[in-house]
């Protein structure tokens, strides 16, 4: 954890020495050249670098240790880091495409002078270095952040390189398309905008398991000997590193209740190594052998698989004493009406055991 920030915070202070520089190189040619536009660009410069110090400032917030209040550490500030940026760009595209729109209305014929050309060149390649770099750390890091600052850094040099496009075709052509051109590109940045928005604001709001994660802890866990399912797998974000959460398994019903602590240890401690996942196991008995559980559980199990609107049935429980049993389902997506399904699943079974109290629980796939 305190090595990915570290490689977080060090691609930020070099987008932020990159921008400094180029804000200074502008500056100094601006100024030599007597070019109020060249050096306002460079101020742009500085503000670009605003979004690697709030991408700084998540990183070092977020390593802070968990405390009263806040249990489970402060992880999650990364996604407000990486909204924040993500509004940046969003408020950068309506901007762009504002004045666009203004060039569209009211056409100007851009002014550029050889010194100028030469100085937005070298800024729109540096740019787009900087920018792909950026972005690439931020993918291996898991970083909303760093990938919204990186595409900050590229949308910015797409401007600038559509402006240099258009003046070109200008002075060869004497045709106009900044407007056009400018306008284009200004929704692709705001689309790109509400899309960085999406993946920290679905995290924050509790976004599904990716499938292959789910795959592979359902694999890790069923290569146990004792296992013999995992089900209701559940897992909480707390930032791009801690996961917390549960899933059941199944075990046959002579298994001790030390041996059963003996294995939960075992999984526990493997997905911890493994994933960084603090996870609760809990236990379903398979009844075993000639006896009258045994023969409940495969009429009630049978009788449920058989419904195609069902995906999944687990859980099965009978106690003799209170004369009940209790089963799980996990219904298809395209149930919408639970309450029925479940009501008609118990008095489906209730007849095939009418003198017994049926309870059925339905269980949701929290999985892709």
């Amino acid at each position: 954890m305190k090595n990915r920030n570290q490689k977080i915070i060090r691609t930020s202070w070099i987008g932020i020495a990159s921008n400094v520089l180029l804000a200074g190189f502008k500056t100094a040619v601006g100024l030599l050249a007597s070019s109020v536009a060249i050096v306002m660009d460079a101020v742009n410069n500085l503000s670009d670098a605003l979004s690697s110090v709030i991408t700084i400032i998540g990183a070092k917030l977020s390593q802070r240790p968990a405390d009263r209040l806040h249990p489970f550490g402060f992880g999650r500030i990364e996604y407000f880091s990486a909204i924040i940026i993500a509004v940046i760009v969003l408020t950068t595209g309506i901007t762009s495409l504002i004045e666009s729109v203004k060039k569209i209305l009211a056409p100007t014929e851009p002014e550029y002078s050889t010194l100028t050309l030469v100085v937005v060149s070298i800024a729109i390649v540096v740019k787009l270095v900087l920018g792909q770099y950026v972005k690439r750390q931020g993918e291996e890091l898991k970083s909303d952040a760093l990938i919204a600052s990186g595409s900050d850094a590229l949308f910015d040099a797409i401007i600038t390189l559509a402006t240099l496009v258009s003046a070109g075709i200008m002075l060869l052509w004497n045709v106009s398309i900044d407007g056009l051109l400018g306008a284009l590109i200004s929704i692709v940045i705001i689309k790109a905008g509400i899309d960085m928005l999406a993946s920290p604001i679905n995290q924050l709001l509790g976004t599904s398991i990716p499938a292959e994660l789910t795959h592979e802890i359902v694999r890790e866990v069923s290569d146990f000997e004792e296992v013999h399912g995992v089900y209701d797998l559940i897992l909480h974000n707390y930032g791009p590193e801690v996961k917390i959460g549960s899933l059941h398994v199944n075990v046959y019903d002579t298994m001790s209740a030390h041996d059963i602590h003996g294995l939960t240890r075992r999984i526990t401690s493997l997905l911890y190594e493994k994933h960084g996942i603090i996870i609760t196991v809990g236990i379903y008995a398979i009844a075993t052998g000639q006896n009258r559980r045994a023969e409940l559980q495969s009429i009630v199990m049978q009788a449920l698989a058989a419904h195609k609107e069902i995906v999944q049935v687990h859980g099965f429980y009978y106690s003799e004493k209170d004369n009940m049993l209790s089963v799980d389902i996990v219904p298809d997506i395209n149930v919408h009406n639970e309450a029925s399904l479940t009501q008609q699943l118990v008095e489906e079974i209730k007849k095939l055991v009418p003198d017994m109290e049926v309870s059925i629980v339905t269980d949701h796939n929290y999985t892709e």
